[in-house]
Order: structure tokens, then sequence, then C-alpha cells
């Protein structure tokens, strides 16, 4: 995200408790909630952590969704079926129990997708993720790589006139039009989360535009992680953090 209202602060103050008092609270997953993997599929979402949510939502009069790169299949099967879902970067949003509302899978989707393959193809460490409606290509596992999978991914998002989104050593192709921060906006309109004061918690460039649009509506953001510019107004330093701070609300704790 380019955004010239980035502060380059090095050193955010830790969020208040009394933050997710009223809050409308939105949840990035990966970084945030879980530890990011060394590969999509290596994230484990513990028992836990879906109790903690649950309590959460249910003292917020079910004010919580999770707004993730994931799409709202990946994080339905990884257990958060019962919440408020927006998945791929927005273009997905799921009520519990309730179909998905989203946009078709584009041919060109699965045009990138067979190219991603192909580059992937003989490259120890480089994996394809095949979305409902996008495809990311990673490179975590083989950092020499990114380059060349960068370039290839702007190419493609030029010739089949795609959305590029960088993410943490991966590139991902999808329709454009949405971002967190429409998702945000968009749930914002409605039931359980109108009313409430946003508060989006996230650790990747990605989540900007849920700080921004947050800001926007009178609220504010949580940097998790590695301080850098942003537009969040405070800081935590890990998952566990994030864990501990949403503990404390649940208490009711100040």
């Amino acid at each position: 995200m380019s955004d010239s209202r980035l502060s380059p602060v090095p050193d955010l103050p830790p969020p208040p408790p009394r933050l997710l008092t009223g809050a409308a609270l939105f949840l990035d997953f990966d970084g945030t909630l879980a530890p990011i993997a060394d590969t999509p599929d290596g994230v484990e979402v513990d028992d836990d952590l879906l109790a903690l949510l649950g309590r959460l939502r249910d003292r917020l009069d079910g004010r919580l969704a999770i707004v993730s790169g994931r799409s709202v299949a990946t994080l339905r099967d990884f257990g958060f079926g019962q919440f408020l879902l927006a998945g791929t970067h927005g273009l997905e949003l799921a009520e519990p129990g309730r179909p998905v509302e989203a946009p078709a899978r584009l041919p060109a989707v699965n045009e990138a997708e067979a190219a991603f393959q192909t580059f992937a193809a003989g490259k120890a460490g480089v994996l394809v993720e095949r979305k409902t409606i996008s495809v990311g290509l990673h490179f975590r596992g083989a950092p020499q790589w990114g380059r060349e999978a960068g370039d290839l991914a702007a190419s493609l998002a030029d010739r089949l006139d795609l959305a590029l989104q960088p993410g943490k050593m991966l590139y991902e192709l999808r329709p454009g039009g949405a971002d967190k921060g429409s998702a945000v906006r968009t749930l914002m309109r409605r039931a359980p989360m109108a009313g409430g004061t946003p508060l989006f918690i996230g650790d990747d460039v990605t989540d900007e535009e849920g700080f921004a649009v947050a800001r926007d509506l009178g609220g504010s953001g949580i940097l998790v992680g590695v301080p850098r510019a942003t537009l969040a107004a405070f800081s935590l330093e890990q998952v566990a953090a994030v864990r501990h701070y949403l503990a404390q609300g649940v208490a009711g704790t100040d």
C-alpha cells in the first residue's frame, strides 16, 4: 500500500484494553491470530483460540469478524465457521451458516494458476496455492526465487487484468474491486458490526487498508509484529501478545 498518511513511528504504544469495549473488532488471521507457517496448510488453529474468540464475540454482542487473505472456505475449514468472515482480501463475505457472497472465479485466474504451476515446477520450496477465486505463489521456502516470482506475477496481472496482491513471501493474483478496507466499510454498515467502533488488528501491509478505514470511521488499528511505517495507532509484539490482549477484553479488564 502506498499512502502518504503512513507514519514511520518506530515505537507505537500498546493498545489499552478499553479499546475493546464497544468495539466492532476486525481480526486478520495469519501473523495475527496464528503464527505464519512455512506452507499455507501448515497453520494450526487450536481449540483455545476458537474458544477465546467465541467468548469475545459474545461479549461484543456478535461484533467480531475475521478479515483475511485466505478464502472463506479455508477459514471455515480451520474452524471459524461460527464467525463473520471476509475472505480473499474482502472479495468474499460470509455470515455463519450462510452462503458466501463472492464473484465467480475468472478464467484469467485459472490462466494465472497454470503459469504459476509452470514456474513452480522443479523449484523446491516454491508453492502454488489455489484459492476459491484467486491464486497465490509462495516462495518462503525458496527466497532466491522471489524476484522472478514478482516479475512473473506483475506481468500476468498486467496481461490478464488482475489485481496483484503482494504479501509476506508471496504474490497473489485476484479480481480487483475490494480490499480489507472495503470489507471493513461494508461490514460496518451491517448488523452486527454497525454501531460499534471499528478496531482492526493485523500484521501485514495488506492490513493497512483496514487500519485506514477503521481510522476514517472513528476507530483505530493495531499493528502486530516488527515496527514499520503504518496507519495503526498501537502495536503488539507477536501473536501471543494478541491473544493476551483479546483475553483482557473477555475479562473486561483495563
